[in-house]
């Protein structure tokens, strides 16, 4: 991508009616090819913890985690607008904590924004976040680092009331600055409504196909993690299985000597070995 995503790029999207294309990156090589496919956004998600980090969750991931991450995407990201996710407790224990920790992704990271989850109850933390200078994208609906107080990592806004919320959630986030807003895991035709109802773009993942943009964590989407698989994510590939056959054909080679062969080593001139035969000799 040639030019950098901007803010306005975001918004104006929306007004457009052309769909935003969001995906995840962690690190270096992965930030070099969403920067070459060309993608909108590219999150440096908490989602490291589950899929890099082998975690159970979320919650373990620190801020030094997140700038270590952001600092290695924004190596090899250049065209797309680049959010780093705010880790559980780095906002949640008062606004001037929030502040202060969305600063350090942008210094200490480099990254053009920040991602926090919560609606209603956050609103006041986004607003102060983004009279700071920083921009905001919001988080509704399946919360990951609040997931256990939602039941688990399944569905949500199954019926009317519940929905209602998660529409309160986004007017409010709408209200507070925020220039986008991730929802997940909810019914499409509640991510259809909500989408209509707002002047932000709202970038679905299990949210249906009648949102502004869509988002999955690219480990998912090429099949690179395995321990569960959404019931949103479409693989468009299997690079683990490929990989594990890569490595196994590997350890093969090496244990019945058929590599390294001879075009993969390096040769000495038979002077200087028959010297230094002579050399060990002594």
């Amino acid at each position: 991508m040639s030019t950098k995503v901007t803010i306005m790029d975001v918004k104006k999207a929306k007004e457009e009616g052309r769909k935003l294309v969001m995906c995840t990156a962690y690190d270096y090589p992965f930030g070099l090819l969403a920067d070459e496919a060309g993608v909108d956004i590219v999150l440096v998600g908490d989602s490291l913890g589950m899929v890099v980090m082998g975690l159970d969750g979320t919650v373990e991931v620190t801020m030094e985690h997140m700038i270590h991450h952001i600092k290695a995407v924004m190596r090899g990201c250049k065209g797309p607008l680049v959010v780093g996710d705010m880790p559980f407790m780095s906002y949640n224990t008062s606004i001037r904590d929030a502040i202060i920790n969305a600063g350090r992704l942008l210094k200490e990271g480099g990254c053009d924004a920040v991602k926090l989850e919560g609606g209603v109850d956050f609103a006041s933390t986004i607003e102060a976040i983004i009279k700071a200078g920083i921009p905001v994208q919001g988080h509704i609906g399946l919360t990951p680092q609040t997931a256990s107080a939602l039941g688990g990592f399944k569905m949500q806004g199954r019926d009317a009331q519940a929905a209602k919320r998660i529409f309160d959630d986004a007017r409010a986030l709408e209200e507070a600055g925020v220039f986008s807003i991730i929802l997940e895991a909810v019914p499409a035709p509640l991510g259809e409504l909500l989408s209509e109802s707002v002047g932000v773009p709202v970038i679905g993942i299990g949210a249906g196909p009648h949102v502004d943009g869509q988002v999955l964590v690219t480990h998912d989407m090429i099949g690179l993690f395995d321990k569960f698989v959404p019931k949103f994510v479409k693989q468009y590939a299997k690079i683990r299985e490929t990989i594990l056959e890569a490595m196994n054909g590997y350890k093969n080679d090496v244990l019945e000597g058929a590599f390294p062969g001879p075009e993969h080593s390096f040769k000495m001139p038979e002077k200087a070995l028959e010297e230094l035969k002579k050399l060990i000799k002594g």
